[in-house]
Formats: C-alpha cells, sequence, structure tokens
C-alpha cells in the first residue's frame, strides 16, 4: 500500500511538473494581453457597439489572422508546456500557413493604408511617417525570423521556440501602441515607448536562452539584428521625401478601397 501510494504520489507530482507554466508560455501571454488590449478597446469593442464603422474587409480579415496567430502561439505554447509534443507538430503546418497569411495581411493592410495616406498627405506628420515604416518593415521582419525559425525545427527545437518569439515580437507594434494610446491615454502614437517595449521582451527571450544554455545563438541574434536595426533607421528615413514617395507608390497599387 505505501508502495503504490508512493508510486501514485510520484505520479501527481510529475503530471504537476507537466503542466508548469513556462518563459514561452508567460511571455506568450504577455503578448496575447498587448494584441487583445489594444485591438479590443481600438476595433473590437467600438466595432461590437456600432460606433466603428466603414472600414473595408480587408482590416477584418487583418485582424482575424493576426488573432488567429496569437491563439495558434498560445495553444501551441500550451501544448508545449503539457508536453503534447505529437499535437503540438501536428499543427505545425497549419501554424505556417497561419503565418504566412500575417504577412500577406500585413503586407495588405499597409498598402491600403498607403492609399489613404496618398489622399490625405498625412505623411506630413513625422508621428505619421514613422508608424508607416513600422508597417513597412514588420511584414518582411516577420517573414524572414519565421523563415529561420522553421529551418530551426530539426536541428534545435529551444532555437526554434525562440525565434517564433522573436518573429511575434516584430509585428507586436500596433497591439502594444494601442495599448498605451487607449489604456494609458498616450497623445498620439508613443512610438518610441513602442521600441523599448518591444526591446525588453527581446531583452527577456536573449537572456532566457543565455540562461538555459549559457549561450546565445547566431540565430537569435541575427533575429534580434532584424528587430533593433530598423528602429534607429526610422528615424532616420521615414522623414525622408524619397520614404514619403515610396509610401505613395505603395498606395498607388489600390484600385479597391
Amino acid at each position: 500500500m505505501a508502495t503504490a501510494s508512493t508510486a501514485g504520489a510520484a505520479q501527481d507530482k510529475s503530471v504537476r511538473r507537466g503542466f508548469r507554466r513556462s518563459f514561452h508560455f508567460w511571455m506568450v501571454l504577455l503578448m496575447c494581453a498587448f494584441v487583445f488590449a489594444g485591438f479590443g478597446m481600438s476595433y473590437l469593442y467600438p466595432t461590437a457597439v456600432g460606433t466603428r464603422s466603414g472600414d473595408p474587409p480587408v482590416v477584418h480579415l487583418h485582424g482575424l489572422v493576426f488573432f488567429a496567430w496569437m491563439v495558434l502561439l498560445l495553444v501551441q505554447s500550451a501544448l508545449v508546456n503539457a508536453k503534447n509534443l505529437k499535437l503540438h507538430r501536428s499543427l505545425g503546418t497549419f501554424g505556417i500557413s497561419i503565418a504566412t497569411l500575417v504577412v500577406v495581411m500585413g503586407a495588405m493592410i499597409t498598402i491600403v493604408g498607403a492609399s489613404g495616406a496618398m489622399v490625405t498627405r498625412s505623411l506630413d506628420d513625422p508621428t505619421t511617417a514613422k508608424v508607416f515604416f513600422l508597417s513597412v518593415v514588420a511584414p518582411p521582419s516577420f517573414a524572414a525570423i519565421f523563415v529561420m525559425a522553421i529551418r530551426a525545427v530539426k536541428r534545435n527545437i529551444a532555437e526554434h521556440r525562440n525565434l517564433v518569439l522573436i518573429a511575434t515580437i516584430a509585428v507586436l507594434m500596433p497591439g502594444i501602441n494601442r495599448t498605451y494610446m487607449h489604456g494609458l491615454g498616450a497623445e498620439g502614437v508613443p512610438v518610441f515607448a513602442t521600441y523599448m517595449t518591444m526591446n525588453a521582451m527581446l531583452a527577456a527571450v536573449l537572456f532566457r536562452e543565455w540562461r538555459a544554455s549559457g549561450k546565445v545563438g547566431i540565430a537569435s541574434w541575427i533575429a534580434a539584428a532584424i528587430v533593433v536595426i530598423p528602429q534607429p533607421v526610422n528615424w532616420l528615413v521615414s522623414s525622408t521625401p524619397q520614404f514619403h514617395e515610396f509610401v505613395y507608390w505603395l498606395g498607388s497599387l489600390v484600385y479597391y478601397r
């Protein structure tokens, strides 16, 4: 009886360990908090109560795809945490499909936004120009880092998980700045505060990798550079006539509004 009791207790303890929250799980929860809080206040709630209208279908499709990515990220992290690796892997192809749509819809929403900027010439406002730079850079940054994450699956699963987090950080700025604007009452778009929040998350991922393996892999450094290097470039480029003309050219591609 004592042996059976001891074995049962050990099994229960093992189960609890299997469901222990990991760093990646908490980081994904934080990312989801920014996304669903920011867009909940600026998009979901106003749309539900009828105070926001006139958005073209591409805006709703973009929101659906991005929300789906965040939910999938949370589910995949929970599955790893629960040691259900079989189901986690079975969702891999679906995850690649959603990630591809994130890139496509991110590019489309940037082009649609550029068409509005072309009409209103709103890039004369420095903050608006910086926001468009964010929008232009985010989709290719996410795509590049996510490809690196897929390549790391068979080589280093821990590196794969870190790269997926960094890829998501690269497209997290709309959720972050909306949280600050609507939740904290920040005036305008807090570009600098958004960047610093992204960098804090990035630093946490790199520090966690160093603590776990004793070093930060080259792939993680490259992914971090993809996120960080465009930040100072934003201040140098977004105010130039050449960037404005590029955005207006993007807007000229839109025939449907």
